[in-house]
């Protein structure tokens, strides 16, 4: 994986989120609509000893969280660790697209994928990944940004040839 790690968006499960989905991720500064964002927030003020974490796993979506924990947070401080997340991610990652139009077969896609890299003995990241500062186990021992879909069922030879066909 290298310095730039690896990271899968999730199969979108409505109808042409794709843009959306990647703006979320790589432009709209909101941890809480991108678990990807949340996660590289976490290894970055982790990495820093920055006890801003605590406040950073805070989710912020709905109205009650609003009110019970806005006076908590220090919104000057939370812009810039937005700003850093930004910067890594548009700094360290590259995405590719593959159209599958069915939503069960991207969910099982997505979930073999996964499993592939993650059960890979080469597929390591590298000793200078920012993920292995992350205080999330997974994160850290999968080499991945995520923790759902690790170490289960493999991509076949069958889904590979699929695979191949869809990118011709």
């Amino acid at each position: 994986m290298g310095q730039t790690g690896s990271f899968e968006s999730g199969p979108h499960t409505g109808l042409n989120q794709l843009r959306s989905r990647l703006e979320q991720h790589y432009m709209k500064e909101n941890k809480d609509r991108s678990i990807f964002r949340k996660n590289i927030g976490r290894a970055l003020l982790n990495r820093d000893h920055d006890t801003f974490l605590e406040l950073w796993d805070l989710d912020l979506t709905t109205h009650a969280a609003k009110q019970t924990y806005s006076a908590l947070i220090d919104s000057e401080n939370l812009k810039r660790v937005e700003g850093q997340v930004t910067e890594y991610i548009q700094r360290h990652f590259q995405f590719a697209v593959i159209e599958v139009r069915e939503k069960e077969e991207r969910l099982q896609l997505e979930s073999k994928m996964i499993s592939t890299v993650s059960w890979c003995e080469e597929c390591r990241p590298s000793s200078g990944w920012l993920g292995l500062f992350s205080p999330k186990e997974k994160i850290r021992s999968g080499g991945l940004w995520i923790v759902n879909e690790l170490y289960k069922q493999s991509l076949a030879e069958a889904d590979l040839r699929h695979l191949h066909t869809l990118f011709h």
